[in-house]
């Protein structure tokens, strides 16, 4: 596994450069794990947090790096703390001992040898919770292979199919061939949802899209791909908590929340698509304070 990171191609940048020997690609980390927050999330799908929280960690470092992004920190690498394999591994079992439905892997894509020996490690020690995979999707189905019998459940955000639209903001011209053949992937090995009698999810696919002002008419079709590929065989997560910050300034179509109106438009497109298993966001969704506190707790 080790040798993935020599010349790395885990995702699809394949930047080939030597992070074990401290080289930096795209994602802007090396070999060392770097996690800026393991703790209890409670903002997730109602199937995922549940009422204890999911055991959430949060890796530092993106491939991606959106313009818009959230939780741009940890995505450029600004906050962080340098952990072992091992370390991880204990981190799992201390969220699991905190009583989490799960254990969350965000922004994991750049690291996937090092979960994949940090689960088995942590199972060989009683970690007994699913994991999810929470993730851009901009992902080499390769890299997804890997993960077979490692992810209970792949939670991938699926945030366009317009090429200027990922190119602008998200450098990713080849975003949509590249989350297309990622999902297929992930749908493949975890074909059904399944559920505990709790209603919270064991394995599955929810896919996630992040509605953005001024681009409805994209989400409209990313929400037929969806439907018309995969029915409900996945569930469609779809999300009105676009927060615009300071560094969108650069992005004036970008620096205004979603209106009701475009949201309810494409909920109401959703449904008379037939669009059965779903999730959407109440009103209020969309503020600051749903962005955690990176602050290395847990790490």
């Amino acid at each position: 596994m080790k040798n993935l990171l020599k010349q790395c191609e885990l995702c699809p940048r394949k930047c080939r450069v030597d992070r074990t020997a401290g080289e930096k690609g795209y994602c802007g980390e090396a070999e060392a794990l770097q996690v800026a927050r393991a703790a209890l999330h409670l903002w997730e799908e109602p199937c995922i947090s549940g009422e204890a929280g999911s055991g959430t960690v949060f890796f530092s470092g993106c491939n991606l790096k959106c313009v818009f992004c959230q939780n741009y920190r940890i995505a450029r690498g600004e906050t962080g703390k340098l952990i072992s394999t091992g370390r991880l591994a204990e981190i799992f079992l201390e969220l699991q001992a905190k009583r989490a439905q799960n254990i969350n892997l965000v922004t994991p894509t750049h690291y996937v040898p090092q979960i994949i020996r940090a689960v088995e490690t942590a199972r060989a020690a009683g970690l007994s919770l699913p994991i999810v995979y929470n993730t851009s999707c901009y992902e080499n189905a390769e890299t997804v292979k890997r993960l077979a019998g490692i992810v209970d459940i792949y939670l991938p955000d699926f945030k366009y199919m317009d090429t200027a639209l990922s190119s602008r903001y998200s450098n990713a011209p080849d975003y949509f061939p590249a989350a297309a053949g990622a999902l297929d992937e992930m749908v493949r090995q975890q074909p059904l949802p399944v559920f505990d009698d709790r209603g919270m999810m064991k394995k599955g696919v929810i896919v996630r899209h992040l509605a953005l002002p001024g681009c409805l008419e994209d989400s409209k079709r990313i929400i037929k791909y969806l439907h018309d590929t995969y029915g409900n065989r996945i569930y469609l997560s779809i999300m009105n908590q676009y927060t615009p910050l300071p560094h969108v300034a650069d992005y004036p179509e970008l620096n205004r929340r979603v209106t009701a109106a475009e949201y309810g438009e494409l909920i109401d497109y959703a449904v008379d698509l037939g669009v059965e298993n779903g999730f959407i966001q109440e009103g209020g969704a969309a503020a600051e304070s749903f962005i955690p506190s990176f602050d290395n707790e847990g790490v």
